[in-house]
């Protein structure tokens, strides 16, 4: 599914997806305005509380009085100004001189010896008020604007307010033309889009509208974006939000948002309402343990059902959400009534990893080489934000190589980096180790050559890659597989144990570089053992006590009570060290066979690192024994 995310205009008289010029603006105003303010204190600070005239000491005060060079004296609360004489002016005093008020009692004698007018100053009521009032009304600004900042479309008051985004009939941009690989999806949600724009076809026949559709699937799969193109193709108001915006630091604000954001819905009718990670919020309640839940999520909840019950659907108002753990969430909340249509965005197949493709590569410049249903198949579980990554590290590949359009090459390279890690040729390792690797490898592409079910390789590469990882052997399916049976499991793992076994057969040792297959072996032949029911001594029994979440994951053990005797343990181990047994003596059959076409073709990766598919096939051919066992062969290529 295409994960384009385009910008949609503001609804009228709601705040919309700001332009980031406009914010840009708004924050240089903010600057402005406090730049200002401060000039504007400092300015009348020094107007109301600075004197005029020449600073002299106390002491040059009072010697200039004794010398009768001053005709008038003012006393302040803090300062003394004097006025010269006539003729002190007429030989460059100046207009006057100030001086720090000091104690002192012979003052007042000093001036009336000398027969000098003097007068005592009122305070500056106005200065004063200013220097006292100025500073809180500053910092009072300060925390509105810091308010203002935490939830810039509002105040402190407004905690409650909704922060759901809103755009207006055209302003999500998206329509089902943008996207693909869900075809069943889109065909749930068409009658949705009818009804919005003509609701009286349904209300005629006393049809209602399911009030919530629930969008589940893996991360990826564009649920927020198949949501977006429903808001584009009815051309309806969308308000979108995430599950977590409910929630503050506030008790109550998130059952308040809750009720406003229903409340602005009913005014904008009709629309849709569109959460997003739905779990953040509407977790089941009691699941909290002993200790008990969360109540402020808790009570936010309930205030989401209270209005789910209380709108009428005829007035269309359309709840969307989307989720990837739908098992967390309240039962109340998925009752008929509430969230009626539960939609799966699952993972696309071949078909529809194409057309996402297609709806990716319009933006991108493509050589005519480039053919997508080759990249289609190549990328097996990929879901669309896989894909649209894959494409546009394809494109950074190309203009970092100066090419005119993206070709087949850097599209294999980008498959490479996504699947396997970044390519690492910086780092040094010694021949033994080379060796090792190459013989590790080539033993892994020999025996999915030649077992019956594997799928075939693609690729092989002893040049580091990711993290810890030394080489790759890279096998891509030929289509599109929901079931695997029990000859492809062991299968699966005799490729697996390859590149150990032809370590031992060719060095008669074993190295580390396995520790990631053997990891992968014990699980598969556990699971067949355990959940598959795969085992004659065990019978179509699971023994597994792990749970499987809705998605396919795997929640952790109950540790509570013991699940099986120990009797029914030991023949667990031993059904999972048979099926490793013999898978191994298989593999060192195949490779001993084999051994001419192995030495040939970890050679030939010593020389070049990297080996397609044909090459490989082509050495295979040559070496290969005339005489194969039951069912071997070189497997027709991808």
């Amino acid at each position: 599914m295409s994960e384009n995310s385009k910008e949609g205009r503001p609804g009228p008289n709601r705040p919309g997806r700001s332009d980031p010029e406009a914010k840009r603006r708004r924050a240089r105003f903010s600057v402005v305005y406090v730049i200002i303010a401060l000039l504007a204190v400092v300015g009348l600070n020094y107007l109301f509380s600075s004197q005029p005239g020449t600073e002299v000491t106390y002491s040059e005060l009072k010697e200039k009085i004794a010398a009768g060079e001053v005709a008038k004296v003012t006393i302040a609360e803090k300062r003394i100004v004097a006025r010269p004489t006539d003729s002190a002016i007429a030989a460059g005093a100046p207009e006057s001189w100030t001086a720090v008020r000091v104690d002192d009692p012979g003052f007042i004698e000093l001036i009336e010896e000398q027969g000098i007018e003097y007068e005592g100053a009122v305070p500056n009521e106005l200065g004063w008020l200013l220097n006292l009032i100025i500073p809180f009304a500053l910092l009072l600004i300060l925390w509105m604007w810091m308010l203002r900042r935490v939830n810039p479309a509002q105040g402190v008051m407004t905690f409650g307010k909704s922060q759901a985004k809103l755009y207006a009939e055209e302003g999500t941009g998206v329509n089902f033309g943008d996207v693909a690989g869900v075809d069943e999806a889109r065909q749930e949600l068409q009658e949705v889009i009818e009804f919005l724009k003509t609701p009286e076809k349904f209300a005629r026949l006393g049809a209602t509208i399911p009030k919530g559709i629930l969008l589940v699937g893996p991360p990826g799969t564009g649920k927020t974006l198949l949501a977006r193109a429903v808001a584009g193709e009815a051309g309806v108001p969308f308000f979108n939000l995430s599950g977590s915006e409910f929630v503050e630091m506030f008790v109550g604000v998130g059952a308040a948002r809750v009720r406003d954001l229903f409340g602005q819905a009913k005014e904008k009718a009709p629309c849709i309402i569109f959460i997003d990670e739905l779990d953040a919020l509407a977790k089941a309640r009691g699941l909290g343990g002993p200790m008990g839940g969360n109540d402020e999520r808790e009570q936010t909840l309930n205030q989401l059902l209270v209005e789910m019950d209380g709108f009428d659907p005829r007035i269309g108002v359309i709840i969307m959400a989307a989720t990837n753990r739908p098992e967390l969430l309240d039962p109340a909340l998925l009752r008929a009534g509430r969230f009626d249509r539960q939609v799966l965005v699952d993972r696309p197949d071949m078909v529809g990893r194409e057309a996402i493709l297609m709806v990716h590569a319009r933006r991108i410049r493509l050589a005519p080489d480039v053919d997508l249903s080759i990249v289609a198949r190549r990328t097996p579980g990929f879901v669309g934000a896989d894909l649209a990554n894959l494409l546009n590290e394809a494109a950074l590949l190309a203009a970092r190589a100066d090419r005119e359009a993206v070709t087949m090459d850097e599209i294999d390279s980008a498959v490479d980096r996504i699947v396997a890690g970044l390519e690492k040729k910086n780092r040094l390792i010694n021949d033994q180790e080379k060796t090792i690797v190459a013989y590790h490898e080539a033993g892994h592409a020999v025996v999915a050559e030649r077992v019956e079910h594997a799928d075939p390789v693609h690729k092989i590469s002893i040049i580091p890659r990711g993290i810890g990882a030394l080489g790759y052997t890279q096998q891509l399916p030929t289509e599109d597989r929901y079931l695997m049976t029990r000859p492809e499991l062991l299968d699966r793992i005799a490729v697996l144990l390859g590149g150990r076994v032809a370590e031992e057969i060719v060095f008669g040792e074993i190295s580390t570089g396995a520790q990631n297959d053997l990891s992968r072996v014990t699980d598969i032949a556990r699971s067949m053992v355990m959940e598959y029911g795969m085992s004659d001594v065990l019978g179509p029994l699971s023994y597994d006590s792990r749970q499987r979440t809705m998605l396919g994951m795997l929640e952790s053990f109950d540790h509570d009570r013991p699940q099986h005797s120990e009797e029914t343990l030991a023949d667990i181990d031993r059904e999972v060290r048979r099926i490793v047994d013999e898978a191994r003596e298989k593999v060192d059959e195949i490779l001993t066979r084999e051994r001419s076409a192995l030495d040939a073709l970890a050679v030939r990766l010593l020389e070049k690192e990297v080996i397609e598919a044909d090459e490989l096939r082509e050495i295979l051919a040559e070496r290969s024994p005339e005489v194969l066992g039951p069912g071997a062969g070189v497997k027709s290529g991808d």
